[in-house]
């Protein structure tokens, strides 16, 4: 059986950004579960942000980054960072939209609709859906769905989510 998740991208999630108080503690803990379902062997898609909070998720597990084919899958991607005033990106009046898209595509899971996202206006609102673009395939035949965190904490909409391919 084929396992992916997908997790965000977000530097808080970095050894280097811990504090006593953890401003993301929920969403840390839906990341560890996911990046723990995975087992052992797990092949990173993300961008270089992305591949620093794979490596230290991880890390943290006891999982080991591989390249074989059959590996389980960890995407690391996000929705916009232009939800609201206080956003990275300040408030773009077309990020609510998108997200919806997005996450609706991603609990059904429609790879075709994920294959399909405008990079371009992901761009603008500061969207990393390039690795979610990417795996979109891996998605086909998927016969379970878990969305373990759908928020949007500081104006940036983040998943946490679980698929794992129908088996035989």
């Amino acid at each position: 059986m084929t396992r992916v998740a997908l997790v965000p991208g977000c530097l808080a999630l970095l050894p280097e950004y811990a504090s006593l108080d953890d401003p993301v503690d929920e969403l840390r803990s839906a990341c560890l579960a996911a990046v723990a379902w995975l087992g052992e062997d797990v092949r990173v898609i993300a961008g270089a942000q992305g591949a620093r909070v794979a490596a230290a998720l991880l890390a943290e597990v006891g999982a080991v980054p591989v390249t074989d084919e059959e590996a389980a899958y960890l995407i690391v991607g996000n929705g916009s960072a232009r939800r609201s005033e206080k956003a990275p990106g300040h408030l773009d009046p077309r990020a609510a939209d998108f997200d919806d898209v997005l996450g609706k595509a991603l609990a059904a899971p429609d790879p075709e609709a994920l294959g399909a996202l405008d990079l371009g206006l992901a761009e603008e609102l500061w969207a990393d859906v390039g690795p979610i673009v990417e795996a979109a395939g891996l998605l086909r035949g998927v016969g379970t769905v878990a969305v373990d965190y759908d928020d949007d904490p500081y104006g940036v909409r983040y998943w946490v989510a679980r698929w794992a391919a129908r088996a035989g």
